[in-house]
């Protein structure tokens, strides 16, 4: 779609202010930046003609007249970071982003072992990292990474070198501070583990206030020979804000990348998660839960492209709706021709739990081999009669009964959170958003769950 001469403008100067400025920039970035501009002014923002946005329509952040937030970000203490972040762990990394700037007065730097860099994106490349252009150029391009890579200034930068592994998690805190005008910010984060080595990454996103804004992330990942890189993402954005992400992994041989996200807020979201296995007897999970209430619009489309044998993805995705929320998942997986020994299993559940919810599903495979093991799988629909009325005739009130049920469908993703501090805490936040949680609750008590 041709951009309106207005929003064309608003960009190009937000382009020249991040940008324009050619000094200090290294020239590849110049040139990719430039390249992400001429496309972007070409195709615009998609519309639901596109077939990927088919049920995700972008008039809040066409219509939106947003500008960069301003540097200070308003009063923030360490404090205020703690009761943000789930836990209350002491001892860890932790990285806070304000407005999709680098606040390192409020973060937390520890030791990391030899051969381990962690630090914003904008030290790397002020030309502290050489080789990083192959991680920035990559397929699967859109509007909004294009839009991303024009406006970006700055993200998380983590390298490990072989055999190098982190344990403690690493947690990066992206936070918006409310502002009078609609503003925007354009993470961008770079994540390159080495051969064997291992880490585990939390992205949180939020905001403070209720005042409309726009993110619009973008992850790489790459996973070298046998390493194993846990990503963890929890977004829980103001209830005016539009959140776009993108999650990009590529994978080496025997490598292991589990991805599980969690999405609660903003009023518009969309995730993106595009994950090559392009090595032999790769293994790759994929794991999320949404909720959506009020007119909550959430979307996930998700690619898992086998690029080579013996390889084994799983995906499952639950969303729960209430009111008038509407949720889309499309998940594709791709098996190549010469990736033979190819297992993948794919599911999507979706619970209405009002007659106005809606959910838009749609499983794709794609096989070019004939030697694999493929299966996808979905479902959309109410709360089970026969295990409410089971529960009613044991003396169970009804709205305890879909309390109970309701966690137990999201607790199904929630299990496999395999760090115990982050599930926790979107338990307590899953049993908040619940309507009747007393007796889940009680329930959780007793089984000393």
């Amino acid at each position: 779609m041709t951009l309106p001469a207005g929003t064309r403008d608003r960009y190009l100067a937000e382009f020249e202010r991040v940008g324009g400025s050619r000094k200090g920039r290294p020239a590849w970035l110049r040139r990719l930046r430039d390249e992400a501009l001429a496309r972007f002014l070409a195709s615009g923002f998609p519309t639901v003609k596109h077939e990927d946005w088919k049920y995700t329509g972008l008039a809040a952040i066409e219509q939106g007249e947003f500008e960069a937030a301003g540097a200070d970000g308003g009063d923030l203490s360490p404090a205020d970071i703690a009761g943000i972040l789930p836990g209350e762990e002491a001892d860890r990394h932790v990285l806070v982003f304000l407005d999709g700037r680098y606040r390192p007065e409020l973060s937390t730097r520890r030791d990391l072992p030899s051969g381990a860099h962690l630090g914003s994106l904008t030290g790397a490349l002020g030309g502290e990292f050489d080789g990083l252009v192959p991680y920035f150029s990559r397929s699967a391009e859109t509007a909004f990474t294009d839009l991303n890579t024009m406006l970006m200034e700055d993200g998380v930068f983590l390298h490990l070198a072989k055999d190098v592994r982190v344990p403690e998690p690493i947690y990066l805190l992206f936070l918006m501070s409310p502002a009078a005008r609609p503003v925007m910010a354009h993470p961008r984060n770079l994540i390159i583990a080495g051969e064997n080595s291992g880490v585990t990454v939390v992205e949180q996103y939020a905001g403070r206030g209720d005042s409309g804004y726009f993110v619009n992330s973008v992850t790489d990942i790459s996973a070298g020979r046998d390493a194993t890189v846990s990503h963890f993402r929890f977004q829980e954005e103001g209830p005016s804000a539009c959140h776009v992400a993108a999650l990009r992994a590529r994978q080496g041989a025997g490598s292991r990348f589990a991805a599980h996200s969690a999405s609660f807020g903003a009023l518009l979201s969309r995730h993106d998660v595009h994950a090559v296995l392009d090595g032999e007897g790769a293994e790759c999970l994929l794991n999320g839960l949404y909720l959506g209430n009020g007119r909550q619009h959430v979307d996930h489309f998700t690619t898992i492209d086998h690029a080579k044998p013996s390889c084994a993805s799983r995906e499952y995705f639950h969303g729960i709706l209430n009111d008038r929320a509407r949720g889309v998942f499309r998940g594709r997986v791709i098996v190549r021709k010469d990736a033979q020994k190819t297992d993948a299993r794919q599911t999507n559940r979706n619970l209405l739990l009002s007659k106005e919810s809606e959910a838009d599903s749609r499983p794709q495979l794609e096989i070019h081999a004939d030697d694999v093991k493929c299966t996808h799988g979905a479902t959309t629909g109410p709360l089970d009669e026969e295990k409410l009325f089971y529960m009613r005739s044991r003396g169970i009130d009804e709205a305890s009964a879909k309390g109970l049920l309701t966690y137990a469908f999201a607790d199904e993703v929630l299990r496999r959170f395999d760090l115990p501090v982050l599930r926790s805490a979107l338990e307590e936040k899953l049993l908040a958003w619940i309507p009747e949680t007393r007796r889940v609750q009680e329930f959780l008590r007793e089984t000393g769950q």
